[in-house]
């Protein structure tokens, strides 16, 4: 008499498994098994600067699947682009994070996060009270138009550059080089360290 469970052709509960599944089970068990660190810089210019670049932390340190491992000290930007008497000074910093979020559900959740402190999207260069931007994935690059990763202005902008720097003296920009190089290639003017200031990691 055979032992063996494997169930004949016949049996009608049988049903192939497309291979499609076996690779998005496969892909989510290594994603789970191995998180990818990903790069956050967060920016504000309305309302309480300070408890929104803290609330965005907790915000992303409550999403399923993202860890929040490191944060930077807070910086004083001018405003970007545009007249700096035209509109209040920025402060910016940057989240370092794990997670097993694909960079797509990564975004989405960055919007939401966004979309939560009533972020408006209606003017470029324009004012915002929470800007939560993905700087860098793992080492991932990609022009995507929906996400292109890096960053693409990342390499050139100290407000990202300082306190990423800051938080991991040891980074790199994918296919730009070591943030340490690239923050003495671009001027601090007008990005000044707010050492009075303090964003905390989540508990």
């Amino acid at each position: 008499m055979s032992t063996s469970f494997t169930k004949g052709p016949s049996d009608p509960t049988v049903q192939p498994v497309p291979a499609s599944v076996i690779e998005q089970v496969d892909a989510a068990d290594t994603t789970l098994s191995n998180p990818k660190r990903a790069v956050i810089a967060l920016g504000a210019n309305l309302g309480n600067r300070l408890e929104t670049l803290q609330g965005a932390i907790d915000a992303l340190e409550d999403t399923p699947g993202v860890r929040v491992k490191g944060v930077s000290p807070v910086y004083e930007t001018e405003p970007w682009g545009v007249d700096p008497a035209s509109q209040p000074a920025y402060f910016n910093a940057v989240v370092v994070v794990k997670t097993t979020l694909p960079p797509s559900s990564l975004l989405e959740r960055a919007h939401a996060v966004e979309e939560a402190f009533h972020r408006v999207r209606d003017e470029h260069w324009g004012p915002r009270t929470l800007d939560v931007d993905i700087v860098a994935y793992a080492d991932v690059v990609s022009d995507d138009p929906q996400l292109t990763l890096p960053h693409p202005r990342a390499h050139e902008r100290a407000f990202v550059l300082a306190p990423w720097h800051d938080v991991d003296p040891h980074a790199d920009l994918p296919g730009h080089g070591p943030v340490a190089d690239l923050l003495d290639a671009v001027t601090r003017d007008g990005v000044a360290p707010r050492a009075d200031l303090e964003l905390r990691l989540p508990e």
